[in-house]
């Protein structure tokens, strides 16, 4: 696949790894995935239409096994949630979150995120984007593949209305600092404080974060708002 501008393949921020879907995961994806995983299209999506209404819409990226998505979306029924993962295990036990909790305003692209907010979102269609813990590539060599970047953190700008926001948070601390420098670098977003943020009340402590606290691992959140 080749970037945007066509002159070079784009680096994936992933690798897709065959995880084992439990019987749990593989009932709520063939019972809820019609539902609720939008196919990718190379078109505009109509979120009104999706969603049935119109509300403030919030994109996650990388949702892991989705425990964070869904309690994020219980506790706020009246945004919408779109979430975006390649892995098909963390779809499958979103999906089964979304059945358990009688969710309704959650919707999930398997999909790459890049080709996602690319093609199928719009101009200022986003109240808020989460990217929570991805993938640190903490080897040196392996950092170009790190998914915070000048050019998403630009698109994903485009994509978020004025006054929204974009709140990362990760478990490394040079990532941590990388994402600083990104964030700080693109003239359309302003830093709510003047580094890293206390984590916000609306971003739920997963159960690996807790352990980590527990050993005493740090965590950096970065919240900055659309000018």
């Amino acid at each position: 696949m080749t970037s945007e501008t066509g002159a070079h393949p784009r680096i994936r921020s992933y690798v897709l790894r065959a995880g084992r879907v439990g019987s749990g995961q593989a009932r709520a994806l063939a019972e809820l995935g019609p539902r609720f995983v939008l196919p990718y299209q190379p078109d505009r999506l109509d979120l009104d239409a999706v969603f049935g209404r119109t509300a403030p819409r919030f994109l996650e990226i990388g949702f892991g096994m989705g425990e964070g998505l869904a309690e994020i979306a219980a506790a706020h029924p009246g945004n919408d949630y779109l979430g975006v993962e390649v892995h098909t295990p963390g779809v499958g036990a979103l999906l089964k979150q979304i059945g358990e909790r009688g969710l309704t305003n959650v919707r999930v692209i398997q999909h790459d995120a890049v080709e996602v907010l690319t093609s199928m979102l719009g101009p200022a269609s986003l109240a808020g984007v989460h990217i929570f813990f991805p993938d640190p590539w903490h080897k040196k060599r392996h950092h170009k593949r790190r998914l915070i970047q000048p050019p998403l953190v630009a698109l994903l700008a485009g994509r978020i209305r004025p006054g929204g926001y974009i709140h990362l948070a990760t478990d490394w601390q040079d990532y941590a600092e990388q994402m600083l420098a990104v964030l700080s670098a693109e003239p359309s977003l302003q830093n709510t404080v003047a580094d890293y943020a206390p984590r916000p009340d609306t971003r739920p402590l997963t159960k690996f974060e807790q352990r980590g606290i527990r050993l005493g691992h740090g965590v950096w959140d970065l919240l900055f708002r659309r000018i």
